[in-house]
């Protein structure tokens, strides 16, 4: 059986500097229809970055959806028409630590919250780091970490780090890596 809904009816609820927040009326497959509130998302980023130790940098900052503090992979958003994850990748890694990579190989694209939400972050593994400068964006405030790989990977493993995109980059980068 094809479970694919149709849209066919779209009333705008937000538009933000970010995310928008649409009411989609659906078609089910079954020919009744139904509510579906999304949010629209330009997409991220995230970069693992590796060094030849197996040193991991690694960003902390203040979330405010999950009030607390997150240890993190550096990440940002694509830029509303930005077609490039990569070089956003390579930007957002440059800003955040203030190294750049020769090497940056594509890890997947994957959705945090598909029941919802359309952003789609797409990960990356850079190596050979060469320290250039951190250049935060304004009103970004965040500590840059160096820490094991394998540290990471327990850390995943035992629910100390709690932020999805970071948990997939550091066991997919653990996979590749040894």
């Amino acid at each position: 059986m094809n479970f694919e809904e149709k849209t066919i009816a779209t009333r705008e609820i937000h538009k933000g500097r970010i995310i928008d927040v649409r009411e989609d009326t659906v078609i089910m497959p079954d020919g009744s229809t139904a509510l579906r509130e999304l949010v629209a998302h330009h997409g991220g980023v995230g970069v693992i970055a590796v060094t030849e130790d197996r040193d991991v940098f690694m960003v902390s900052q203040y979330r405010i959806a999950a009030r607390c503090m997150m240890l993190e992979i550096p990440a940002g958003k694509l830029e509303k028409g930005e077609n490039d994850p990569e070089a956003a990748g390579r930007r957002e890694l440059t800003e955040e630590t203030g190294y750049e990579a020769k090497d940056f190989t594509y890890l997947g694209a994957y959705y945090a919250t598909p029941g919802y939400c359309e952003e789609k972050l797409h990960l990356y593994l850079a190596r050979n780091l060469t320290y250039k400068g951190q250049h935060l964006d304004e009103g970004e405030f965040l500590n840059v970490h160096k820490m094991k790989l394998d540290k990471l990977y327990e850390m995943v493993m035992n629910n100390e780090i709690i932020d999805a995109k970071t948990a997939i980059a550091i066991l997919k980068a653990k996979a590749i890596l040894g």
